[in-house]
């Protein structure tokens, strides 16, 4: 057997003996992944039910017959004697908070000024809007009396039977029916149908305005939401939107505007929830919620656009409604067409806590793009910002050409002919109404313009296995970040210097590969020939031995 075939196999053992030795290191240096204690912690706190301090019940006050929902507000007051003055200083009951706003200073804010993009706004309309109203007989905000605390509606958010319903255009009284004194004997710590009767049906119906607040969540599994799964930890709304003096934690930016008393997912997981480090470093710009909320709308769709200028049109005089396979209304005489979608990738933003707002009255820059009526404040290069999810939701609304403002219409009506747009279908006619009711002018002309709004993105969020992966954002090509522009994002962006940088890097390394590789082929072969004139000198010493 020749010389080369002993290096072979000496080749060959030495890269098995080279292959078990990394193996031994790797195991060696192994690790079993270490338990996130932290996150355990808080499965065991938020996997205890409150159980109710009291039985009310029992309670002789409230075995009685009441007969109007004021009744029963003066038989709470009776014993929670301050709790009704903690109410009227809330933004719930005030439908407006005091508020500094970027551009305007100190300012009131609230859905008495501001607009939506759904139903506009609530200023002739409150009939109908009071039905998610803390308070009963709101049939003008100008009339109502907000210093009256028989009109504070304890049922609507302590109510735990879930039999108690306010009426439609009942002006926030309770539907006819309602046994008050059942429900007032099951009062307790507001539960999910407590807030989700308003905030899961806002805009008229299920998951219409935020995509991410819906009715499914009354039954969610982990997948749709890890914190309000029933199987899982079944938190409510309370357990983190807890509340100081009835000034509730977190806040909807249509209606608000100042970094102040926000709701953050660090609350309870703290600025370090993962145990890599390098996740935990993304946590300084990019919001929890980017990541674990990769989809919204995961199971009823939401509402995208909403066209006010395809309102009025009538079959034979009368108004009628289109629906999609679904069931939704794609178009309906009183209120124009719409889109809807489900399981939406959100789109993202900067976003520093702060917002502007459209107030009724403003001036609308028609140059401009679409009306944003409310603004997400924040940019990269502002510290205070991070990545946020969000639903855009698109539509036009009616607006006046003449003083470049968005008209306030009036849209509910008892009767035809009472100026109400969805009675009359006349445009001008509630244009007009709308904006006497506002105290703001109308020219008699108008038309329709775009308009924008912005709703975060905080709900059904997704266990870890469920969140977005380095890829999602770190690609080329068509990442969840694609739209965010300005700023450099490692696998998306090519910046001059660290390409030329890494690629010098990279020709170096295969240079330095081949230079290794080429020494090592002279080598052997230089030894192979080393070899080969040993081999000859032995033979010609053998030869002349034998001479």
């Amino acid at each position: 057997m020749s010389i080369s075939d002993h290096k072979q196999k000496l080749y060959l053992l030495l890269i098995l003996v080279v292959t078990a030795l990394v193996i031994a290191i790797i195991q060696m240096n192994y690790r079993q992944p270490e338990p996130n204690l932290a996150l355990e912690e808080l499965r065991i706190r938020y996997a205890k039910v409150p159980k109710p301090p009291v039985d009310h019940s029992k309670f002789p006050e409230l075995d009685r017959m009441f007969t109007t929902p004021q009744e029963v507000t003066e038989a709470c007051i009776s014993c929670h004697n301050e709790r009704h003055n903690e109410v009227m200083e809330s933004n719930h009951w005030n439908w407006e908070r005091i508020s500094y706003i970027e551009g305007r200073g100190i300012h009131a804010l609230g859905k008495r000024n501001a607009l939506n993009n759904y139903c506009i706004s609530v200023a002739g309309n409150e009939v109908a809007c009071a039905k998610c109203h803390t308070g009963f007989g709101l049939n003008s905000v100008e009339d109502f009396n907000f210093m009256d605390p028989t009109n504070v509606d304890c049922l609507s958010c302590h109510d735990n039977s879930e039999e108690y319903i306010k009426g439609s255009g009942s002006a926030g009284f309770p539907a006819e029916g309602v046994d008050l004194t059942a429900v007032a004997k099951s009062v307790g710590r507001p539960i999910i149908s407590n807030c989700g009767t308003c905030h899961f049906y806002g805009g008229g119906g299920n998951n219409v305005k935020h995509g991410d607040l819906e009715e499914a969540l009354y039954s969610a599994d982990r997948e749709l939401d890890v914190h309000m799964a029933v199987t899982g930890l079944n938190m409510s709304c309370v357990d983190c939107h807890t509340a100081e003096n009835h000034q509730i934690k977190g806040k909807m930016y249509s209606v608000s505007s100042e970094n102040v008393n926000r709701l953050f997912c660090e609350d309870c997981h703290t600025n370090t929830p993962h145990l890599s480090e390098m996740l935990n470093i993304h946590g300084a710009r990019v919001s929890c919620q980017t990541c674990h909320i990769p989809t919204y709308a995961k199971e009823n769709p939401t509402k995208l656009t909403w066209k006010w200028s395809d309102a009025g049109m009538l079959e034979n005089g009368d108004p009628y409604e289109v629906d999609d396979s679904t069931g939704q209304h794609t178009y309906l005489s009183i209120k124009g067409s719409f889109e809807w979608g489900s399981d939406l990738v959100p789109e993202y933003v900067w976003f520093n806590g702060k917002a502007q707002h459209y107030l009724l009255g403003d001036k609308v820059d028609t140059t401009a793009g679409p009306v944003q009526v409310n603004k997400l404040l924040g940019s990269h290069e502002d510290p205070n910002s991070k990545i946020v999810p969000v639903k855009v939701h698109r539509g036009d609304q009616i607006f006046d050409t003449e003083y470049l403002t968005l008209i306030q219409p009036k849209l509910y009506g008892e009767a035809v002919g009472d100026s109400a747009y969805w009675q009359d279908f006349d445009w001008s006619t509630a244009a007009e109404a709308g904006m006497r009711e506002v105290g703001l002018p109308y020219s008699g002309k108008h038309t329709f313009i775009e308009t924008e709004m912005y709703w975060p993105i905080n709900h059904m969020v997704a266990p870890a296995t469920g969140a977005l992966q380095c890829q999602d954002c770190h690609t080329r090509n068509d990442g969840r970040l694609q739209n965010l522009t300005g700023f450099y994002i490692p696998g998306r962006d090519r910046n001059h210097f660290l390409d030329s940088f890494g690629n010098w890097l990279i020709l170096l390394t295969v240079f330095g590969v081949m230079i290794h590789g080429s020494l090592r082929i002279v080598t052997h072969i230089r030894s192979e020939k080393d070899l080969e004139m040993t081999h000859y000198k032995d033979f010609d010493d053998e030869e002349d031995q034998k001479i």
